[in-house]
């Protein structure tokens, strides 16, 4: 088993004063090291779906669709002006991250492009950190509010589990997720 906590780095006060940055850059620097951490995260999903919020999301989202398992789709959450749409496509979920309120977005189309599991589109949601929750619970909330269509059947649209990179224990994260999926994390810090 590898180590994965000894090559986080940690920028104390950055981006603001009081916030402990968490820099998981070090994971994209070893090809081998990237791609065996792609496997053990696909590994943890439970759906062949996996919805992932820029930019660090998508980089080992990417990378987890290549990995030696069943996901078939990723569905990207991306900030404003970034995903082109068409008339109701595009649906807008405010989140509230550890700095202040933001948006996000998905498409529905990036939905329908998912593999269904019997009446339900599920969804592994993967993040690089979870902290406060606030972005997590936000877009898992907007996503299971969906209902998509497929050659004229209704699927529900359902968040099986959250993935995470970095868990920082001691930040509320875990507890604002689990009433709506289970938690499963690579690493585990503290903010001390």
């Amino acid at each position: 088993m590898i180590d994965y906590k000894s090559f986080v780095k940690y920028y104390p006060d950055f981006p603001i004063k009081g916030v402990n940055f968490v820099d998981i850059i070090p994971f994209l620097q070893d090809k081998k090291l990237f791609q065996n951490l792609c496997e053990d995260l696909a590994a943890m999903c439970e759906a062949p779906n996996v919805a992932a919020p820029e930019a660090r999301g998508f980089l080992f989202g990417a990378g987890m669709l290549y990995a030696n398992n069943p996901i078939q789709n990723l569905i990207p959450l991306r900030k404003k002006g970034k995903l082109p749409f068409t008339e109701g496509d595009l649906v807008q979920v405010e989140i509230m991250k550890e700095y202040g309120p933001d948006h996000v977005y998905f498409r529905r189309s990036d939905l329908a492009a998912s593999v269904p599991t019997g009446d339900t589109i599920e969804i592994s949601f993967f993040d690089d950190i979870l902290a406060t929750g606030g972005t997590s619970k936000g877009l898992a909330e907007g996503l299971n509010a969906q209902r998509i269509t497929l050659d004229g059947k209704e699927y529900k649209v359902k968040v099986k589990d959250f993935i995470f990179l970095v868990e920082i224990d001691d930040l509320p994260g875990r507890s604002r997720l689990e009433n709506i999926a289970p938690v499963k994390s690579v690493i585990h810090v503290t903010e001390g």
